[in-house]
């Protein structure tokens, strides 16, 4: 790996702020409903004067993409759920937003103008126009809140990557210190052990890793970010033991949470040891079969489609691919 320098004053300068999924999916709600008149600002391209044109118009936006029997039961889930605020008092309204945050998107919106539209009386029509401020209000908050989660995960890595990056005095990746690495997965086990390495700080540390891929001027930073996602992914696997079955050994699976607990450096000797192909015991196809089987148990005890489910997959891969090229090497395949 090419040594990289950079300091902690330059550590997160530069760089977009950084929201969560539900920040980001909840951006387009972020706008104002004016008395009266049913207006956002991301669909202004459709706005006509002719209100006719204009209901034209919304509706082929509701059923672009979609056929007509998964457009119409879109809009019978929105307006199911319409019905369920109207219904709600304040508390009530306040958890069927949280519980349906993201449902609160163009389509609904749109929905609900529509819903106000084709309203006969004009209580009815301030019924929905102060339904809609409610909704948008209590959004906010939750967005709100969310922005606060985000600059508190940004407070949690940067007092990871404290101890090999410095106020002012650059550094070299990786650390001169070996020490520096030794104080950052313990402050990483800190950090875990108190709940604080959660969705909100994987989607921080993913979405700065993207930004300095992208960005192509930190070139020591993607390397630190990798390596905290790897320690988090160890830490966490490294949990619980599936390598007693009884009184039974599964020298397999204990060979796999050995190189799980280890740094991905001392990988390829571990793998070389333990393996048949190389100086130990273990069946490359028996390997696969346990790795395959501890990825099963990511997907099946993680949320689908997490941050965690995808960091612990891929990392588990990662050794499943180390493997497979060590394989092949050995047995004088190389690919």
């Amino acid at each position: 790996m090419i040594p990289a320098t950079i300091s902690m004053a330059t550590l997160f300068s530069g760089l977009a702020p950084i929201t969560t999924p539900l920040k980001h999916r909840c951006s387009v709600l972020q706008k104002r409903w004016h008395i009266g008149v049913f207006r956002m600002t991301m669909l202004t391209p459709f706005s006509s004067t002719n209100s006719i044109e204009w209901k034209r118009r919304r509706n082929l936006i509701c059923a672009v993409g979609r056929g007509p029997e998964e457009a119409f039961k879109k809009t019978v889930e929105v307006d199911r759920l319409i019905d369920m605020l109207r219904d709600a008092n304040p508390k009530e309204l306040q958890q069927l937003v949280v519980e349906n945050i993201l449902a609160f998107n163009e389509g609904f919106w749109i929905r609900l103008a529509a819903r106000t539209d084709t309203c006969k009386s004009e209580d009815d029509k301030k019924d929905y126009e102060e339904l809609a401020t409610s909704v948008m209000n209590i959004v906010d908050r939750v967005v709100h809140k969310t922005h606060e989660k985000i600059e508190s995960a940004t407070d949690v890595l940067r007092a990871i990557l404290k101890p090999v990056v410095h106020e002012e005095e650059e550094i070299s990746w990786p650390p001169r210190d070996p020490e520096a690495l030794k104080l950052m997965e313990k402050e990483i086990v800190q950090r875990e052990q108190e709940g604080q390495l959660d969705e909100g700080f994987l989607a921080e540390v993913n979405a700065q890793l993207r930004q300095s891929k992208e960005d192509g001027d930190k070139p020591g930073l993607e390397a630190m970010l990798q390596k905290v996602l790897q320690l988090y992914a160890s830490i966490k696997l490294s949990k619980k033991s599936y390598a007693k079955k009884g009184n039974e050994v599964l020298k397999a699976e204990q060979f796999l949470e050995t190189i799980i607990k280890a740094p991905e450096e001392e990988w390829n000797k571990l793998l070389i040891d333990g393996l048949r192909v190389g100086n130990g015991e273990i069946l490359p196809e028996e390997f696969y079969a346990v790795i395959k089987k501890r990825i099963e148990r990511i997907l099946i005890r993680t949320e689908g489609g997490s941050y965690q489910q995808r960091i612990l997959t891929e990392y588990v891969k990662g050794i499943q691919s180390r493997t497979e090229q060590l394989v092949q090497l050995l047995r004088g395949n190389p690919q």
